[in-house]
């Protein structure tokens, strides 16, 4: 959620700053600008709208200067405009400021500045920080910092500018990711490592309430009381055109594609070449047998991964699981247990709610095991351990690659902990494993036969309500497919367990609805059947997801999609696929952009 991005160096810095706010795209904004100190001063150029607007307001004129930030906005406090844009300035206009976060105690500051006489131009939380460095600037840019830092209260990343210190940066964080990128000459800051990339390999993480400070020739570290820190840079190997769209129409359908390499790299780094499964880089091992129960907590796609897991965890383990809302974990009073097995799932690594239902779990002495998909991530870092998916950048904001691999970590952490703690024989855990190692193969036949769902979607697009709905596994994907659906393709959907229709949904089901039933747990087919013959005298059409080579629901459905055979429990990896693809084309027959959905970010690093 927003972007931070910030250079100093030989360059001019405008087209830095601009090439790298674009590679921010995917978190999510509605606003743009820049601030770069030249020979005329500071001088702020930002527009309400895409990064084109930007563009296009500063082609006609040339800003010059080799030092500057950037930022994309994504609005908490005061609408989309102009002039709630960042960078925000100071009532002088010599220093100026961008921001990611909320600050908390933001309403008590701008009464106390407004006492002093300061007059406020913008809505923002963010202008109240300019107006505070301004207050206890007194030639000393990091001192004034500092003291804004004792001030406010909430989360944060800051990049600083300030005329009469022309080639200096200050970076703080605290709770909103930052980085630092280490250059030849030249060096940088990002809210994420992709708009690095194009510059440098070299990377230092900030934590929390730790500030760098940014000349041209070097990066001095501090903590929060001004004291120098010493840091060591981490070198990123991604490949830059792996943020890229690789010949695909849109991120999202090259990182459907992306499934079938990301599940066998994330499968592979976790099986021996005997066929059994090693977490050693998460210590599950004989200790871990005497748990008494599995925690998860996650928000969004992450958390429907931590409902699949409850069922594979009780099916393949034999050990009881809570999944909470992350959001709703951390205010809700939650019991813990010593022996709690505690994992954590996020894509980005820097979900705030997660972020601080783990620091809930820690300070009550959990242990928290981590699934996520970024290195250096905040996530990674704070976390007891940590299990990474190897899925590469996700660059589109609805997850898909990132949410088969989380599954495809928490089938490989049923199986181990099932055999360490007795639950399943050695001949049953090898038959899993084998059934996991060829998933991979299962999804690309799917996306080989993509067309089919692409054609029924140019059929359905059009309904104005769509309901999703299966048993066990199938209503946990039920959960995944129905948010993809309405993410970009702004269809209301909604899932619930099959056996739930006649609790209430079925009074909504009419000619206008399409039912998604996902059939893949073959000892509930009659059920199901029942469930489908209910909509379809209401007037509903029907799309069924189900084996292939399975008939059962020919007659009473009007489409059916077929996904390679596979175990009940294994089954969410390969039935989300169509679900996935479908909610892609209806967004395209709809003329939207699936990678970009309107007031949606990537991160969503604030409450």
């Amino acid at each position: 959620m927003c972007g931070i991005v910030g250079y100093v160096g030989d360059r001019d810095a405008t087209p830095v700053l601009v090439n790298a706010l674009r590679k921010l795209e995917y978190r999510g904004y509605d606003s743009a600008g820049i601030a770069v100190i030249g020979p005329e001063g500071l001088v702020v150029r930002k527009a309400k709208g895409a990064l084109r607007r930007l563009e296009e307001l500063i082609a006609t004129e040339t800003i010059r200067g080799s030092c500057g930030i950037g930022h994309t906005r994504w609005a908490t406090h005061g609408e989309p405009s102009d002039v709630n844009s960042h960078p925000h300035t100071d009532v002088s206009g010599r220093i100026a400021v961008v921001h990611n976060g909320i600050i908390e105690n933001h309403a008590k500051l701008r009464a106390w500045l407004e006492g002093r006489g300061v007059a406020f131009r913008s809505q923002t939380d963010t202008e109240v920080i300019a107006h505070l460095v301004d207050h206890h600037y007194e030639g000393d840019l990091l001192k004034a910092v500092v003291a804004v830092m004792g001030r406010i209260e909430g989360s944060y990343a800051l990049a600083v500018v300030c005329e009469d210190e022309p080639g200096k940066i200050v970076a703080v964080r605290k709770d909103s990711p930052l980085v630092v990128g280490l250059g030849k000459a030249e060096n940088l800051i990002a809210s994420d490592v992709p708009a690095l990339l194009e510059y440098t390999r070299e990377v230092v993480y900030l934590e929390d309430k730790e500030i760098a400070v940014l000349t041209r020739d070097r990066v001095d570290f501090f903590d929060g009381a001004g004291e120098r820190l010493s840091k060591k840079p981490s070198h990123v190997d991604w490949d830059v055109a792996a943020a890229e769209k690789g010949g695909f129409e849109h991120f999202m359908l090259k990182e459907i594609h992306e499934q079938p390499k990301a599940l066998t790299d994330t499968f592979r780094a976790r099986v021996d070449g005997d066929g059994k499964v090693n977490l050693s880089e998460i210590g599950l091992d004989e200790s871990w047998a005497r748990a008494r129960r599995v925690v998860i907590t996650a928000c969004g796609t992450a958390w429907h991964a931590g409902v699949v897991a409850k069922y594979a965890f009780e099916r393949i383990a034999r050990i009881p699981v809570d999944v909470d809302i992350a959001s709703e974990f951390r205010y809700r009073s939650p019991l813990f247990d010593p022996s709690d097995i505690f994992i954590i799932i996020s894509q980005s690594g820097e979900t705030a709610d997660t972020l601080a239902a783990m620091r809930m779990a820690r300070s009550s002495g959990a242990r928290v095991i981590a699934i996520t998909n970024v290195v250096g991530s905040t996530l990674a870092r704070e976390a007891d351990l940590v299990m990474y998916t190897w899925a590469g950048p996700e660059i589109a904001v609805a997850s898909t690659k990132a949410f088969t691999t989380q599954l495809m970590c928490v089938y490989l952490i049923a199986i181990r902990l099932a055999a360490l703690r007795g639950a399943l024989a050695d001949a049953d855990a090898a038959r899993l494993v084998g059934e996991l190692s060829r998933l991979p193969d299962s999804a690309r036949a799917i996306l080989d036969r993509q067309a089919e769902i692409q054609r029924f979607a140019s059929q359905s697009f059009n309904k104005s309500k769509a309901f999703f709905m299966g048993r066990l596994f199938d209503y946990a994907i039920s959960l995944e497919s129905a948010l993809k659906l309405k993410e970009i393709s702004y269809t209301h959907s909604e899932a619930f367990a099959a056996g739930e229709l006649k609790h209430g949904p079925i009074a909504l089901v009419d000619d206008s609805t399409l039912v998604v039933a996902i059939c893949t747990q073959r000892e509930l087919f009659d059920k199901m059947d029942s469930n489908i013959k209910e909509v379809k005298a209401r007037g509903a059409t029907v799309l069924v997801v189900t084996f292939d080579g399975e008939s059962y629901f020919d007659a009473t459905a009007d489409a059916v999609f077929r996904v390679p055979e596979a175990p009940g429990e294994l089954t969410p990896i390969l039935s989300v696929i169509p679900c996935q693809l479908y909610a892609y084309y209806c967004a395209i027959q709809r003329g939207l952009d699936p990678d970009k959905p309107r007031n949606l970010a990537k991160s969503v690093t604030v409450e």
